[in-house]
């Protein structure tokens, strides 16, 4: 089953933590699911000043700068993984660098009915 590694943290801290994870540990460990056939894709974002948030209203668009909610963590990335079952997914998500100074939200994927 796929499962949605969501990683938030504090933008502000995420690189002045003294756990902070650097971009080589991440990338090793994204590497080392994908050797393991468990890691589908897997991304880090800019950060959260250049998101844009789009709303469709009775038609009409709308279209504003940053995020959707105002929240004390941002979106910094994701992990998009197959496990057998969702204690793997959460161990895998344990594993994950940036769970030390923020947190990771797991997520199972639902298959679409397309038919």
């Amino acid at each position: 089953m796929k499962y949605l590694c969501l990683v938030y943290n504090e933008e502000k801290a995420l690189h002045s933590l003294p756990d902070s994870p650097a971009d080589t540990e991440c990338d090793a460990y994204a590497s080392s699911l994908a050797t393991d056939g468990r890691l589908i894709a897997g991304e880090a974002l800019h950060q959260v000043a250049t998101a844009s948030t789009v709303r469709v209203r009775n038609g009409s668009v709308t279209v504003t700068d940053g995020p959707f909610a105002e929240t004390k963590e941002q979106l910094a990335g994701f992990y998009l993984v197959e496990a057998a079952t969702q204690d793997e997914a959460l161990e895998i998500a344990a594993g994950i660098p940036p769970a030390r100074v923020g947190s990771i939200e797991v997520r199972p994927v639902r298959q679409l009915d397309l038919g």
